[in-house]
Protein backbone atom coordinates (compact mmCIF):
# COMPACT_ATOMS: atom_id res chain seq x y z
CA UNK A 1 0.00 0.00 0.00
CA UNK A 2 2.74 2.63 0.94
CA UNK A 3 4.88 1.67 -1.99
CA UNK A 4 1.56 2.48 -4.31
CA UNK A 5 0.96 5.62 -2.44
CA UNK A 6 5.02 6.68 -3.11
CA UNK A 7 4.13 6.11 -6.69
CA UNK A 8 0.87 8.41 -6.40
CA UNK A 9 3.19 10.90 -5.15
CA UNK A 10 6.31 11.10 -7.19
CA UNK A 11 3.85 11.24 -10.11
CA UNK A 12 2.00 14.10 -8.89
CA UNK A 13 5.05 15.52 -8.40
CA UNK A 14 6.58 14.91 -11.09
CA UNK A 15 3.45 16.66 -13.50
CA UNK A 16 4.13 20.44 -12.25
CA UNK A 17 8.01 19.43 -14.24
CA UNK A 18 6.59 18.01 -17.01
CA UNK A 19 3.85 20.54 -17.65
CA UNK A 20 7.22 23.63 -17.02
CA UNK A 21 8.95 21.68 -19.83
CA UNK A 22 6.19 21.54 -21.99
CA UNK A 23 5.75 25.75 -21.37
CA UNK A 24 9.28 26.21 -21.85
CA UNK A 25 9.09 24.34 -25.44
CA UNK A 26 7.04 26.22 -26.56
CA UNK A 27 7.95 30.09 -25.04
CA UNK A 28 11.38 28.19 -27.08
CA UNK A 29 9.51 27.19 -30.17
CA UNK A 30 7.75 30.94 -30.58
CA UNK A 31 11.42 32.56 -29.75
CA UNK A 32 13.18 30.80 -32.56
CA UNK A 33 10.89 30.70 -34.85
CA UNK A 34 10.46 34.32 -34.44
CA UNK A 35 14.35 34.70 -34.53
CA UNK A 36 14.14 32.59 -37.92
CA UNK A 37 12.24 34.84 -39.62
CA UNK A 38 13.45 38.04 -38.82
CA UNK A 39 17.18 36.10 -39.77
CA UNK A 40 15.63 35.77 -43.19
CA UNK A 41 14.07 38.94 -43.70
CA UNK A 42 17.38 40.61 -42.70
CA UNK A 43 19.68 38.18 -45.06
CA UNK A 44 17.35 39.41 -47.96
CA UNK A 45 18.31 42.91 -47.32
CA UNK A 46 21.49 42.62 -45.93
CA UNK A 47 23.55 44.36 -48.42
CA UNK A 48 21.04 47.22 -47.59
CA UNK A 49 21.62 46.69 -44.03
CA UNK A 50 25.66 46.91 -44.79
CA UNK A 51 24.95 50.44 -46.43
CA UNK A 52 23.18 51.48 -43.85
CA UNK A 53 25.86 50.72 -41.27
CA UNK A 54 28.57 52.16 -43.56
CA UNK A 55 26.94 55.54 -43.47
CA UNK A 56 28.63 56.37 -40.36
CA UNK A 57 31.85 56.03 -42.24
CA UNK A 58 30.77 58.53 -45.22
CA UNK A 59 30.19 61.11 -42.28
CA UNK A 60 33.45 60.69 -40.70
CA UNK A 61 34.91 61.19 -44.69
CA UNK A 62 33.02 64.45 -44.77
CA UNK A 63 34.21 65.47 -41.52
CA UNK A 64 37.62 64.81 -42.47
CA UNK A 65 37.15 67.00 -45.40
CA UNK A 66 37.49 64.42 -48.26
CA UNK A 67 34.27 65.18 -49.96
CA UNK A 68 35.89 64.13 -53.23
CA UNK A 69 37.11 60.55 -52.21
CA UNK A 70 34.55 57.90 -52.75
CA UNK A 71 34.35 55.54 -49.58
CA UNK A 72 35.32 52.38 -50.65
CA UNK A 73 35.69 48.98 -48.35
CA UNK A 74 37.16 45.66 -49.70
CA UNK A 75 37.32 42.03 -48.79
CA UNK A 76 40.15 39.59 -49.41
CA UNK A 77 38.81 36.66 -49.61
CA UNK A 78 35.87 35.07 -51.16
CA UNK A 79 33.61 34.31 -49.20
CA UNK A 80 34.06 37.17 -46.69
CA UNK A 81 31.56 39.30 -47.67
CA UNK A 82 29.00 36.15 -47.52
CA UNK A 83 30.00 35.44 -44.28
CA UNK A 84 29.69 38.98 -43.27
CA UNK A 85 25.82 39.26 -44.39
CA UNK A 86 25.21 36.10 -42.57
CA UNK A 87 26.50 38.09 -39.79
CA UNK A 88 24.28 41.39 -40.44
CA UNK A 89 21.37 38.93 -40.74
CA UNK A 90 21.89 37.55 -37.59
CA UNK A 91 22.58 40.71 -35.89
CA UNK A 92 19.45 42.53 -37.22
CA UNK A 93 17.61 39.23 -36.97
CA UNK A 94 18.83 39.46 -33.18
CA UNK A 95 17.35 42.78 -32.90
CA UNK A 96 13.76 42.53 -34.91
CA UNK A 97 12.91 39.23 -32.61
CA UNK A 98 13.82 40.88 -28.98
CA UNK A 99 10.63 42.13 -28.67
CA UNK A 100 9.28 38.67 -29.09
CA UNK A 101 11.80 36.89 -27.34
CA UNK A 102 11.58 38.56 -24.22
CA UNK A 103 7.95 38.71 -24.30
CA UNK A 104 8.20 34.76 -24.45
CA UNK A 105 10.94 34.78 -21.24
CA UNK A 106 8.20 37.26 -19.42
CA UNK A 107 5.42 34.99 -20.13
CA UNK A 108 7.50 31.84 -18.76
CA UNK A 109 8.32 33.10 -15.63
CA UNK A 110 5.16 35.77 -14.75
CA UNK A 111 3.49 32.45 -13.42
CA UNK A 112 5.73 31.96 -10.97
CA UNK A 113 5.36 35.87 -9.64
CA UNK A 114 3.22 37.61 -7.72
CA UNK A 115 1.29 40.70 -8.83
CA UNK A 116 3.12 43.43 -7.50
CA UNK A 117 6.46 41.40 -8.65
CA UNK A 118 4.86 41.57 -12.07
CA UNK A 119 3.69 45.09 -12.19
CA UNK A 120 7.47 45.61 -11.29
CA UNK A 121 9.08 44.01 -14.12
CA UNK A 122 7.28 45.04 -16.55
CA UNK A 123 8.73 49.00 -16.88
CA UNK A 124 12.16 46.95 -16.82
CA UNK A 125 10.75 44.67 -19.65
CA UNK A 126 10.26 48.46 -22.14
CA UNK A 127 13.05 50.16 -20.27
CA UNK A 128 15.70 47.76 -21.38
CA UNK A 129 15.53 47.73 -24.82
CA UNK A 130 14.78 51.35 -24.66
CA UNK A 131 18.16 51.77 -23.15
CA UNK A 132 19.56 49.65 -25.58
CA UNK A 133 18.86 51.44 -28.77
CA UNK A 134 19.86 54.47 -27.44
CA UNK A 135 23.04 53.58 -26.73
CA UNK A 136 23.50 51.83 -30.46
CA UNK A 137 21.97 55.50 -31.65
CA UNK A 138 24.91 57.40 -29.49
CA UNK A 139 27.10 55.09 -31.48
CA UNK A 140 25.68 55.13 -34.56
CA UNK A 141 25.22 59.03 -35.03
CA UNK A 142 28.26 60.33 -33.17
CA UNK A 143 31.02 57.51 -32.16
CA UNK A 144 31.66 55.80 -35.14
CA UNK A 145 31.89 58.50 -37.21
CA UNK A 146 34.48 60.18 -34.65
CA UNK A 147 36.07 56.30 -34.53
CA UNK A 148 36.49 56.77 -38.60
CA UNK A 149 37.52 60.22 -38.40
CA UNK A 150 40.25 59.43 -35.71
CA UNK A 151 41.51 56.96 -38.19
CA UNK A 152 41.01 58.61 -41.29
CA UNK A 153 43.44 61.14 -39.87
CA UNK A 154 46.18 58.76 -40.07
CA UNK A 155 46.08 58.62 -43.60
CA UNK A 156 49.54 59.95 -45.26
CA UNK A 157 49.04 61.68 -48.71
CA UNK A 158 52.02 60.45 -51.10
CA UNK A 159 54.60 63.67 -51.43
CA UNK A 160 58.44 63.91 -51.48
CA UNK A 161 60.16 61.03 -49.69
CA UNK A 162 56.59 59.41 -48.36
CA UNK A 163 54.59 56.57 -49.79
CA UNK A 164 50.22 56.80 -49.81
CA UNK A 165 48.65 55.57 -47.21
CA UNK A 166 45.04 55.35 -47.38
CA UNK A 167 42.65 53.59 -45.40
CA UNK A 168 41.04 51.08 -47.10
CA UNK A 169 38.82 48.57 -44.65
CA UNK A 170 37.96 45.20 -45.08
CA UNK A 171 34.20 44.61 -45.16
CA UNK A 172 33.85 42.17 -42.14
CA UNK A 173 36.39 44.08 -40.08
CA UNK A 174 34.33 47.38 -39.88
CA UNK A 175 31.33 45.59 -39.40
CA UNK A 176 33.10 44.38 -36.09
CA UNK A 177 34.39 47.06 -35.21
CA UNK A 178 30.86 48.77 -35.46
CA UNK A 179 28.79 45.53 -33.91
CA UNK A 180 31.34 46.12 -31.17
CA UNK A 181 30.62 49.21 -30.04
CA UNK A 182 27.13 48.87 -30.39
CA UNK A 183 27.03 46.05 -28.24
CA UNK A 184 29.43 47.61 -25.74
CA UNK A 185 27.41 50.45 -25.47
CA UNK A 186 24.11 48.72 -25.11
CA UNK A 187 24.76 46.41 -22.50
CA UNK A 188 26.57 49.89 -20.66
CA UNK A 189 23.57 51.58 -21.08
CA UNK A 190 21.95 48.46 -19.29
CA UNK A 191 23.35 49.54 -15.28
CA UNK A 192 20.40 51.82 -14.67
CA UNK A 193 18.03 48.84 -15.33
CA UNK A 194 20.34 46.27 -13.37
CA UNK A 195 21.13 48.42 -10.59
CA UNK A 196 17.40 49.51 -9.92
CA UNK A 197 16.62 45.72 -9.97
CA UNK A 198 19.46 45.24 -7.41
CA UNK A 199 17.94 47.90 -4.99
CA UNK A 200 14.88 46.49 -5.48
CA UNK A 201 16.16 43.34 -4.53
CA UNK A 202 18.11 45.11 -1.03
CA UNK A 203 21.33 44.07 -2.73
CA UNK A 204 22.64 47.34 -3.26
CA UNK A 205 21.81 51.05 -1.96
CA UNK A 206 22.73 54.46 -2.99
CA UNK A 207 25.36 54.80 -0.17
CA UNK A 208 27.16 51.77 -0.98
CA UNK A 209 27.38 53.38 -4.92
CA UNK A 210 28.25 56.39 -3.95
CA UNK A 211 31.24 54.56 -1.29
CA UNK A 212 32.00 52.31 -4.48
CA UNK A 213 32.26 55.19 -6.97
CA UNK A 214 36.29 55.17 -7.59
CA UNK A 215 36.46 51.72 -7.98
CA UNK A 216 33.58 52.18 -10.74
CA UNK A 217 35.43 55.12 -12.46
CA UNK A 218 38.47 53.06 -12.49
CA UNK A 219 36.56 49.64 -13.64
CA UNK A 220 34.48 51.88 -16.35
CA UNK A 221 38.24 52.52 -18.24
CA UNK A 222 39.29 48.89 -17.70
CA UNK A 223 35.93 47.84 -19.36
CA UNK A 224 36.29 50.21 -22.32
CA UNK A 225 39.91 49.17 -22.79
CA UNK A 226 38.84 45.55 -23.46
CA UNK A 227 35.52 46.12 -24.74
CA UNK A 228 36.26 48.80 -27.41
CA UNK A 229 39.34 48.97 -30.31
CA UNK A 230 42.57 50.40 -28.50
CA UNK A 231 42.30 53.91 -29.84
CA UNK A 232 41.74 56.55 -26.98
CA UNK A 233 38.16 58.20 -28.86
CA UNK A 234 36.75 54.86 -28.50
CA UNK A 235 37.93 54.10 -24.74
CA UNK A 236 37.07 57.61 -23.45
CA UNK A 237 34.26 57.35 -25.38
CA UNK A 238 32.87 54.40 -23.79
CA UNK A 239 33.87 55.11 -20.14
CA UNK A 240 32.37 58.65 -19.88
CA UNK A 241 28.48 57.50 -20.80
CA UNK A 242 29.36 54.62 -18.22
CA UNK A 243 30.62 57.22 -15.42
CA UNK A 244 27.35 59.69 -16.02
CA UNK A 245 25.13 55.87 -15.89
CA UNK A 246 26.55 55.29 -12.80
CA UNK A 247 25.59 58.19 -11.48
CA UNK A 248 21.99 58.25 -12.50
CA UNK A 249 21.88 54.66 -11.22
CA UNK A 250 22.56 56.40 -7.97
CA UNK A 251 19.76 58.17 -8.37
CA UNK A 252 18.04 55.85 -9.12
CA UNK A 253 19.00 53.79 -6.15
CA UNK A 254 17.82 56.69 -3.60
CA UNK A 255 14.07 56.49 -5.67
CA UNK A 256 13.43 53.02 -4.80
CA UNK A 257 15.07 53.80 -1.17
CA UNK A 258 12.12 56.78 -1.17
CA UNK A 259 9.13 54.23 -2.21
CA UNK A 260 10.28 51.83 -0.16
CA UNK A 261 10.30 54.04 2.98
CA UNK A 262 7.08 55.58 2.03
CA UNK A 263 5.35 52.24 1.60
CA UNK A 264 6.68 51.25 5.23
CA UNK A 265 5.28 54.51 6.53
CA UNK A 266 1.64 53.21 4.90
CA UNK A 267 1.69 49.91 6.62
CA UNK A 268 2.63 51.24 9.83
CA UNK A 269 -0.12 53.57 9.85
CA UNK A 270 -2.51 51.01 8.79
CA UNK A 271 -1.45 48.70 11.23
CA UNK A 272 -2.08 51.13 13.88
CA UNK A 273 -5.35 52.43 12.55
CA UNK A 274 -6.06 49.05 12.56
CA UNK A 275 -4.63 48.44 16.30
CA UNK A 276 -6.64 51.32 17.77
CA UNK A 277 -9.84 50.28 16.00
CA UNK A 278 -11.08 47.88 18.74
CA UNK A 279 -10.26 50.01 21.27
CA UNK A 280 -12.49 52.37 20.31
CA UNK A 281 -15.60 49.59 19.85
CA UNK A 282 -14.94 48.68 23.46
CA UNK A 283 -16.44 51.54 25.31
CA UNK A 284 -19.72 50.92 22.99
CA UNK A 285 -19.82 47.13 23.51
CA UNK A 286 -19.43 47.93 27.44
CA UNK A 287 -22.35 50.32 27.75
CA UNK A 288 -24.79 47.80 25.59
CA UNK A 289 -23.92 45.10 27.48
CA UNK A 290 -24.58 47.13 30.70
CA UNK A 291 -28.23 48.08 29.57
CA UNK A 292 -29.01 44.20 28.94
CA UNK A 293 -28.37 43.82 32.30
CA UNK A 294 -30.05 46.70 33.44
CA UNK A 295 -33.06 45.69 31.44
CA UNK A 296 -32.77 42.29 32.78
CA UNK A 297 -32.42 43.12 36.48
CA UNK A 298 -35.85 45.73 35.76
CA UNK A 299 -38.05 42.67 34.23
CA UNK A 300 -37.06 40.28 37.59
CA UNK A 301 -40.05 40.25 40.45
Amino acid sequence: MSKKQDEVDIDASSAPLIEHLIELRQRLMWAVGGFFIAFLFCFFWAKDLFNFLVQPFKWAVEWAGLDHRKVALIYTAPQEFFFTQIKIAMFGGLVLAFPLIAAQIYKFIAPGLYRNERKAFVPFLVASPLLFLLGATLVYSFFMPMVMWFFLAMEQTGGEGQVDISLLPKVSEYLGLIMTLIFAFGLVFQLPVVTTLLARAGLATSEGLKEKRKYAIVFAFIAAAVLTPPDPVSQIGLALPTIILYEISIYTARMVERERAQASETDEDETGAEADAPAEDKPAGGSGEAELEEQGRGSMP
